[in-house]
C-alpha cells in the first residue's frame, strides 16, 4: 500500500482505538436492545443487520468490531475508505456506502463496495451500473428519501421514488433492495420509520420487489428496529465519541 495511504489510515480516529473488550461490551447492549425492540413486535432479531458506521474510526477499532462478531461496515468519504478498506481486505467483511454519493465518486463506489444506501436519482444509478466491474455480482442499493423534503439533505421526494425505482429495477449491474432515510430532527423519529415502511410496502403492493429498509442510527434505532428497518446504522454507541 502507497506510504500516503498509511499515513492516510494511521491517521484516522487517532487516540480513538478501541480494544475488542470495549467493543464487545457495546456490541453486547446494542444487540440486547435490538433484540428487546425486534420481539416487541414480534419480529427475530437475526433479521436486523447491524452496519458498523466505521467513518473516522482506525483500522485497528474495526479490526477490533470484526473480531467481537461484526461483518458489515459503513463508510461516508471515498477518500478515507478505500485505504482502510485495502488494509482490510483479508476480512470477510462486506462494506456499505452510507455517505452523499457525488457523480465523479462513483467508479470506485461501484468497484469496491458491496451495497450503496444512497442513491438518490438516476444518473448515479447509471453510473453506479455502468462502472460496476463486468464480473462482480450485482451491487446492492438502496433509494435514498428524503422524508422532510430538507434541501441540505440528499434523497428523492417520496412522491418520485417509484418511478425511480423502476427505472433502477432495469438496470442489469445493480440490485435495488429497498429505502434509506435519514429522517428530520424529531422527537418522534418513529413517525418517519413508519411512513417510510408504509412507503416501502406500497411499492411492493405495485409489484416492484423490495426487501430492506435502512433507517436508524445509534440514538433512535429501537423505533427504526420496531418500524421494519432490516439494517441500522451504529457508529456512536459501538465506537464512542468521535474526537473533533
Amino acid at each position: 500500500m502507497p506510504s500516503w495511504e498509511g499515513r492516510e489510515v494511521d491517521s484516522i480516529a487517532k487516540g480513538c482505538r478501541q480494544s475488542v473488550t470495549q467493543i464487545t461490551d457495546h456490541l453486547a447492549q446494542i444487540l440486547e436492545r435490538v433484540a428487546r425492540a425486534a420481539k416487541h413486535v414480534g419480529r427475530s432479531p437475526e433479521s436486523v443487520t447491524i452496519v458498523a458506521v466505521s467513518k473516522q474510526q482506525s483500522v485497528s477499532s474495526i479490526t477490533a468490531a470484526y473480531r467481537a462478531g461484526l461483518s458489515h461496515f459503513g463508510e461516508s468519504y471515498v477518500q478515507e475508505a478505500l485505504p482502510k478498506m485495502s488494509a482490510l481486505s483479508n476480512l470477510a467483511a462486506t462494506w456499505h456506502f452510507v455517505g452523499r454519493l457525488q457523480a465523479n465518486k462513483t467508479r470506485q463506489v461501484a468497484e469496491a463496495f458491496d451495497w450503496v444506501h444512497t442513491v438518490d436519482r438516476l444518473r448515479i444509478a447509471e453510473r453506479l451500473n455502468e462502472q460496476r466491474r463486468p464480473f462482480a455480482a450485482p451491487l446492492n442499493v438502496l433509494i435514498q428519501v428524503n422524508q422532510g423534503r430538507e434541501p441540505q439533505k440528499s434523497g428523492a421526494p417520496p412522491e418520485q421514488v417509484a418511478e425511480l425505482a423502476r427505472a433502477i429495477g432495469a438496470l442489469p449491474k445493480l440490485k435495488l433492495r429497498g429505502l434509506m432515510t435519514l429522517p428530520p430532527q424529531s422527537h418522534t423519529p418513529k413517525r418517519w420509520f413508519d411512513e417510510l415502511a408504509a412507503l416501502k410496502e406500497t411499492l411492493v403492493a405495485d409489484g416492484i420487489a423490495l426487501d430492506s429498509l435502512s433507517m436508524g442510527m445509534s440514538a433512535d434505532f429501537e423505533d427504526a428496529v420496531a418500524a421494519g428497518a432490516t439494517h441500522v446504522r451504529i457508529g456512536t454507541a459501538l465506537f464512542g465519541s468521535r474526537r473533533a
